[in-house]
């Protein structure tokens, strides 16, 4: 069945937006995908217990609060380190955490735990393809983009994987980061022609696009990031890139973007950067770029992916 629009699946500037979007994502598909979890009816009443304590976990982070969730998703774990949806469900609370406006500054923003956890839900459970798109979302994070592309390429071919988008989204932003372009070009169209509303591979697409300087394709494609669906309008990154680039084009409507990128907030690195190009202040200074994260799928809303990097995601893996 064909999954709504997910708000979705970090980095610096460009990680907390597409995090964001990429978290929403990455949330539906917890709730709904891939662990093992108790299933048997004479499942020990410690397994239930576990479960129980994730249940809550996944209550807790819908009503957004982080901090309990992770305390009875680390319980869940402690009654039963089998619990693969715990597992990844910790490193998804993780994810959660860098995607404030700081992104990947954020003292709780801690990539080495994500990847911990990712790691151990996929040793409870190798089939758990969420966590493995995770995984290589995590890997890209760390700037480990020849270690992702290893990870997530395979799953790209996985059948079995309901939102082979996510991991394309992811895959090639891997191959971006290893200087792959015309690669990474053809995984993201993958992307994007396996879910059209994905916002953040649009995002990358155009990402792609504009470092080979091919400018024209690359508004066409931040201008998709932005409107390939309502969810889309939220991401920032989006109005920025193809507001620069479209001061680079000499089309007068790059103000529009950039105020449009104020008005979602001037807190962030992003918006700061606009604010600088409309001339209200000067930039700060700011880390390479990166581009939104994918989610980790399920019935996760394709436009904002789950945990899969610009403002840093989760909405992709």
């Amino acid at each position: 069945m064909r999954s709504r629009s997910p708000h979705t699946h970090l980095r610096n500037r460009n990680a907390a937006a597409a995090l964001s979007l990429c978290l929403a994502g990455v949330l539906a598909i917890a709730g709904c995908s891939g662990g093992k979890g108790s299933q048997s009816p004479n499942a020990q009443s410690v397994e239930r217990q576990s479960d129980a304590e994730y249940d809550l976990a996944r209550d807790l982070l819908v009503k957004d609060n982080p901090r309990a969730a992770l305390d009875h998703a680390m319980k869940a774990i402690s009654l039963n380190e089998e619990n693969d949806k715990a597992q990844y469900f910790v490193a998804v609370i993780y994810l959660k955490f860098c995607s404030t406006n700081r992104g990947l500054e954020t003292p709780d923003c801690k990539l080495a735990e994500i990847e911990k956890y990712a790691r151990a839900a996929l040793k409870a459970n190798a089939d758990f393809h969420d966590a493995r798109n995770l995984l290589g979302q995590v890997l890209v994070l760390e700037k480990r983009c020849a270690e992702a592309i290893t990870v997530l390429e395979p799953l790209t071919k996985n059948p079995a994987y309901i939102h082979p988008y996510y991991a394309w989204g992811n895959l090639g932003e891997a191959q971006m980061c290893t200087g792959q372009l015309d690669v990474a070009i053809a995984s993201l169209k993958n992307a994007v022609a396996g879910e059209p509303r994905f916002c953040v591979g649009h995002y990358r697409l155009g990402l792609a696009y504009e470092k080979k300087n091919d400018l024209p394709t690359a508004e066409a494609s931040f201008t998709s990031s932005v409107t390939a669906d309502p969810g889309c309008e939220d991401l920032q990154d989006g109005w920025w890139a193809r507001g620069r680039v479209r001061k680079r084009l000499n089309n007068p409507e790059w103000k529009k973007d950039c105020e449009k990128c104020r008005d979602i907030s001037s807190a962030t690195a992003t918006g700061k950067l606009c604010l600088a190009l409309l001339g209200t202040t000067a930039p700060s200074p700011t880390p390479a770029s990166a581009t939104p994260a994918s989610p980790a799928p399920s019935s996760a809303n394709p436009a904002n992916p789950a945990p899969t990097t610009p403002s840093v995601s989760l909405k992709n893996q």
